[in-house]
């Protein structure tokens, strides 16, 4: 997958190089409760980290983005510039000096972990930068640039909806009416 997991055990040093550490599984939590978790405290070292240091209730949209440029460093998805001869191609036939990015998906579900620590750690949904307008603009902008990139245009998915008990059942020929009954006109 993509270096997001790399970072799952990895602290900040105070000059913002990941450096790993041995993680603890507790058995308990849902491998989506570990992560999140991690995810939780590598954003909250990244802040610690920040200069001037940064109080989450002064974060902002803005410092979120700082904070998703910042994983960029770590990517090891190739995103090809709109100058390199292989862009829009999904398989290029030979490499190029084209960065390496965090994948769209990869940053989606980190954002959404992230959003759900923030609640879940006394923030109030109204208050969350991570939710904030600037970010969601910035993923699509990363899903739209990664696609092209790639050559492969996003499809949104359609939900499923329910099937009814009508589209469950097989259309059978419906039987011929009864005939009415004597003396009925």
């Amino acid at each position: 997958m993509d270096s997001i997991q790399e970072m799952d055990n990895s602290s900040i040093s105070q000059d913002g190089v990941a450096s790993h550490a041995p993680s603890s599984s507790s058995s308990t939590a849902s491998r989506y409760e570990n992560q999140k978790r991690r995810d939780w405290n590598t954003f909250m070292q990244y802040l610690k980290n920040h200069r001037p240091p940064l109080a989450l209730s002064w974060c902002s949209g803005a410092h979120v983005l700082e904070f998703l440029r910042y994983l960029d460093r770590f990517g090891k998805t190739k995103v090809h510039t709109p100058i390199c001869p292989f862009y829009g191609y999904p398989n290029p036939p030979a490499p190029c000096p084209c960065p390496f990015r965090q994948a769209w998906g990869s940053l989606d579900a980190l954002i959404g972990r992230l959003r759900a620590a923030f609640e879940e750690n006394g923030g109030k949904p109204e208050a969350n930068p991570i939710g904030t307008r600037a970010v969601r603009l910035y993923l699509r902008e990363v899903r739209d640039l990664q696609s092209k990139a790639r050559g492969i245009s996003y499809e949104k998915k359609k939900r499923k909806r329910p099937s009814s008990a009508h589209q469950q059942t097989p259309s059978l020929p419906l039987p011929p009416p009864r005939p009415p009954p004597p003396g009925a006109c």
